[in-house]
């Protein structure tokens, strides 16, 4: 069913949505600065591809210090504009039916995208 799921996912937006990621990713790489957010961003565009059949997780290695600064960095610069894009996009496909097991992968991907070093979706 998640096949199913993943294809559907693929052909509405997933596959627009994974390569916004990972452009936006590529983009970041530029600097070296932005290079852990952009491998992030490349990873949530992967991530984002085949979201059913998959949950998300507290990332491996704990919670240091370093990944606290770079989800705040992340949320403050990137992750809440497109947090606010899935919780868009939910809302839109939770007005029918069909669109609701959609609107709950939108919405799974929200912490993922509000704090990509401390969460995976695996």
């Amino acid at each position: 069913m998640s096949l199913l799921g993943n294809i559907i996912w693929l052909i509405f937006g997933g596959l627009l949505a994974g390569l916004g990621y990972i452009l936006g990713g590529c983009l970041l790489c530029i600097t070296i600065v932005g290079i852990p957010f952009g491998l992030q961003s490349i990873r949530l565009g992967v991530a984002t591809f085949a979201p059913f059949g998959k949950e998300v997780v507290s990332a491996k290695g704990g919670y240091g210090a370093l990944k606290v600064v770079f989800d705040v960095l992340w949320l403050l610069l990137f992750g809440w504009g497109i947090a606010l894009a899935h919780l868009i996009h939910a809302l839109a496909l939770a007005i029918t039916i069909i669109g609701i097991p959609f609107a709950l992968q939108h919405v799974k991907l929200v912490p993922v995208a509000l704090f990509p070093f401390g969460h995976e979706l695996r």
